[in-house]
């Protein structure tokens, strides 16, 4: 046959749609085309593409490839979809059976490796909601993809290990590959000791404090503290999320969603159950704390504190100051 199809999701901020991926092998000169709306890391896929199939032993035919990506109006972004542009190309060639209704996340390293995307999370959610349950990523997030409920997922680290799994004949395949340790994004790889959180039995005295801290937590309220430097305002702050419950399923998915996109889960990859908290510096950027960015958005402090707490230190500085020094 001379097309392929598979699937892929697409984020935009947390929401995440179903992209069908078909794969065209025409008659004409060699060539690699990329259609729907993909970015600059999207349109790079061709090239990541052909040299992880030539490294994997099943390189992709020399003639005209079309991969069209819908639907076409929706933006496409980030690197999360070279495994299944791949998929699609190698079934369009027979090299692979048909993967039905399987969706693949995942960005493809020159030598055939599966390397993890940030934001697995709400893209699995948003595949399952969509009817699509059968997912496969790479090793490194299969852990978390794992935590949406429905899900079943399938962890892969190269991919001739993958086609072989898909039909594809293990004579040609680099099976014996090994591939090296995936270190991940920078700044990933440490593991952080758990602590015990700051306890409210820690302040001595401020009985009106501790009870405004009480009534806020109680009721989801505000809370506005004034004082001099040194009388507590911080060390306060700082404990109100102990006094929090932890989150519900529903809510600790939407919690752990977000720092997916941020790549926060902690390398035990566990839902978070305990409201976060989070305390920008009073020199912080408006993108720092409100988030965006192009491509696929990072969320800033405000999102990060979703269903927890956002303390907002010298609050007055954070103000923007023009020129002329107004406020």
């Amino acid at each position: 046959m001379a097309l392929g199809r598979t699937y892929a999701v697409a984020l935009v901020g947390l929401n995440g749609y179903i992209v069908e991926v078909e794969a065209d092998i025409g008659q004409t000169l060699p060539a690699f085309i990329i259609l729907g709306l993909p970015d600059a890391s999207l349109n790079e896929a061709k090239e990541r593409i052909r040299s992880a199939a030539q490294n994997s032993g099943i390189p992709l035919s020399r003639r005209k490839i079309t991969a069209n990506l819908i639907p076409a109006s929706l933006p496409k972004r980030g690197s999360g979809f070279d495994l299944a542009i791949a998929m699609a190309v190698l079934r369009a060639s027979n090299d692979v059976r048909s993967a039905g209704r399987t969706v693949f996340i995942a960005e493809l390293g020159l030598d055939g490796r599966l390397r993890p995307v940030r934001g697995v999370l709400p893209a699995v959610m948003a595949a399952v909601r969509a009817g699509y349950p059968d997912v496969v990523v790479a090793q490194a997030n299969a852990a978390e993809a794992g935590l949406v409920p429905g899900a079943r997922v399938q962890g892969y680290t190269t991919l001739a290990r993958l086609a072989f799994d898909f039909g594809a004949d293990p004579r040609d395949l680099a099976l014996d590959f090994d591939p090296a340790p995936d270190l991940g994004e920078p700044g990933d790889g440490a593991e952080t000791l758990p602590c015990s959180p700051p306890d409210m039995r820690d302040v001595s005295g401020q009985g009106d404090a501790r009870r405004a801290l009480e009534v806020a937590a109680a009721g989801a309220h505000h809370l506005l503290l004034t004082g001099p430097p040194g009388a507590g305002k911080t060390m306060l702050a700082e404990r109100l999320p102990g006094l929090l419950p932890d989150l519900g399923d529903a809510e600790a998915m939407e919690v752990t969603a977000i720092h997916s996109l941020c790549s926060l889960t902690s390398a035990s990859l566990q839902l978070v159950r305990r409201p976060p908290y989070e305390n920008p510096h009073h020199t912080a950027t408006p993108a720092a704390i409100i988030g965006g960015g192009s491509g696929l958005p990072r969320p800033g402090a405000a999102s990060r504190a979703h269903r927890g707490v956002l303390f907002l230190d010298e609050a007055s500085n954070l103000w923007h100051t023009t020129p002329s020094g107004q406020r």
